[in-house]
């Protein structure tokens, strides 16, 4: 019984082994084979990754360049030769004066009526 005890035992042992070996070797195989394809994932992963980092940055700058653009073209253009531009720039302090000068000029002529003062004024 003790020999029968023994060999079972040591049947097992050796099951255990060849089993466990095998599932190492396998597991192994795998593990390596995954490794390679997850390498191979990461690296298009990541040359994704720089395209669609590539093309966002390229846009915002198409972007920014373009408002760029068209904010010095306006300016350009607020600071051409046109006569309102001129007028606004160069000449609205003394079109003012001349304004205010003219209505003290207007507010200082009395004019009087002679009907109401009592004189006639047929001929």
């Amino acid at each position: 019984h003790a020999a029968l005890a023994n060999l079972t035992q040591t049947l097992e042992d050796a099951f255990r082994r060849v089993l466990v070996g095998y599932m190492d070797a396998w597991r192994r195989n795998t593990t390596a084979q995954q490794e390679a394809l997850q390498a191979r994932v990461d690296a298009e992963n990541f040359y994704y990754v720089i395209l669609y980092l590539m093309v966002m940055i390229g846009m915002f700058s198409f972007i920014v360049v373009a408002i760029l653009v068209s904010t010095v073209k306006s300016k350009r253009q607020e600071h051409s030769n046109d006569p309102y531009h001129q007028y606004i720039v160069d000449d609205w302090k003394q079109k003012y004066k001349n304004q205010i000068l003219s209505l003290e000029e207007a507010r200082a002529t009395v004019h009087q009526n002679l009907g109401a003062a009592g004189f006639k004024t047929s001929p």
